[in-house]
């Protein structure tokens, strides 16, 4: 624990900022948090929220126009009205922002606000250019980088003369367009060409290579199998050399041929905000803008700590909140690592992707003699019941211990079964143990208990229940 003399300087205000203030003032310690833009960061306001509330409407709309039981139950499409649904969406992002960002902060005797942008003058003071003018040092003990990212742009031409769109502006378009292009094939791009496929879009994808390639290739080939019953176009191996906007569309030249849409999504990565910080002339080291940081999320500077989405560690919400919480530990006196190696991650598409440690790739690359298996989901009932076994289920342990190293489902709610994987490798379990487990019957996290049989016998020849 710290004296009540120590003061932290916090820069960023969204998942890893406010983590760190928060918990660093837990800790006694003094913050001054200093934000330039609007408090909450990405996730909150241009991010995972209003992004799932998006796709949960157009799954809720793709519902009542189709589903398994259509036979029995009548099906219509809706009317999309467009601005409603804008409307209550961004309602909800602004309630959340009051009540877990500024009403909190706000309140905090112990954490001063600064709205303007922070530039290092050295390792222990910054220059913040205040937002209503004017400049204020702020002099502190230790400092944590917690500036997020934003939409990456890849350099094709004409594209950034056109009025094309990112992740951001995508998120509060007023109506949905008649067509759509998206030039990407990662986490953003397949979650928001879905949604406005389902809310009435005609989508069509550009892959560098494929879907999701950094997943395990049947994730991908899951997933476009299942885009393209849905109709979203998906061409793979194909780049924009050129984009033009004429009598409101969009006409892109690729090597696949000249497509042509009323709106272009951009959704090909995010880079790092840390351009304005002034980092090299202190020492701090990056790569292409991201913040290299050690295990215990220290910068290459002793003092300055960084972390979430504008460093060199996945960007993911809960990645950036645990590794602000480290931080603060760290800075205050403690000692605390960040250990991903069973982290979980979700794709918030229908069937869901969720993925907890290694691939069998990343196995093999690692020296692991690995043995796998994969489990169609029409051997599990919860999928059965619910007439919608579409994915799949697959496992990837070390050969002759048996011991789980990692787990890719494609499924209806995979998300909410990849935890349990996450518990089953942080405690060493093997697919053994796994598979002799008590697991809830018609449930699809039950799919785990069977993946794991499947390592020692045939899953078709058992009971209802799996034994």
């Amino acid at each position: 624990m710290s004296d009540n003399n120590l003061h932290i300087a916090v820069i960023g205000s969204g998942g890893a900022a406010m983590a760190a203030a928060l918990k660093a003032a837990e800790r006694g310690a003094r913050i001054t948090l200093i934000e330039k833009g609007t408090i909450g960061g990405t996730c909150v306001n241009i991010g995972c929220v209003p992004s799932k509330i998006l796709i949960r409407a157009a799954h809720i709309a793709h519902l009542r126009s189709e589903s398994p039981f259509d036979d029995g139950l009548s099906a219509k499409s809706p009317e999309v009205n467009r601005p409603a649904l804008l409307a209550q969406q961004q309602n909800l992002v602004d309630e959340l922002r009051d009540a877990k960002y500024e009403g909190i902060l706000r309140d905090h005797p112990a954490i001063t606000v600064l709205q303007g942008e922070a530039r290092f003058i050295d390792a222990h003071s910054l220059s913040v250019k205040l937002n209503d003018g004017g400049e204020q040092a702020v002099h502190f003990d230790r400092a944590l980088i917690g500036t997020g990212a934003r939409p990456a742009l890849p350099p094709v031409s004409g594209l950034v003369d056109t009025p094309y769109l990112t992740s951001t502006s995508a998120l509060v378009l007023d109506e949905v367009p008649r067509r759509m292009i998206v030039i990407g094939a990662s986490v953003v791009a397949v979650e928001l060409a879905q949604a406005f496929a389902r809310l009435g879009s005609k989508v069509t994808m550009l892959a560098r290579s494929r879907l999701l390639s950094r997943e395990d290739p049947m994730v991908g080939d899951a997933v476009e199998a299942a885009f393209r019953r849905e109709g979203i176009e998906v061409f793979k191996q194909t780049e924009a050399s050129r984009v033009d906007y004429r009598d409101n569309e969009f006409v892109v030249d690729t090597n696949a041929g000249t497509l042509r849409a009323d709106q272009l999504l951009v959704a090909t990565g995010r880079a790092p905000n840390t351009e304005t910080l002034n980092l090299a002339s202190i020492g701090v080291e990056s790569k292409g803008g991201a913040v290299l940081v050690d295990e215990h999320l220290q910068t290459t500077v002793r003092g300055i700590y960084a972390a979430g989405d504008c460093t060199n560690q996945p960007q993911f919400v809960y990645v950036a909140a645990a590794g602000g919480s480290r931080a603060a530990v760290n800075m205050t006196g403690g000692d605390a690592t960040l250990d991903l190696s069973a982290m979980p991650a979700v794709i918030f598409i229908d069937p869901q992707v969720a993925t907890a440690g290694l691939t069998e790739a990343e196995a093999v690359r690692q020296g692991f003699n690995v043995e796998t298996r994969s489990l169609d989901l029409g051997n599990v009932p919860r999928a059965l019941v619910n007439f919608d076994s579409r994915g799949f289920i697959k496992m990837v342990a070390e050969r002759g211990s048996g011991r789980l190293l990692g787990v890719q489902a494609v499924a209806g709610e995979a998300g909410e079964l990849i935890q349990t994987a996450v518990m089953a490798l942080r405690a060493r379990m093997t697919v053994q143990e796994i598979g002799d487990e008590l697991f809830p019957y018609l449930t699809m996290v039950e799919g785990l208990k069977l993946c794991a049989q499947t390592f020692s016998k045939d899953v078709k020849q058992l009971s209802c229940c799996a034994g």
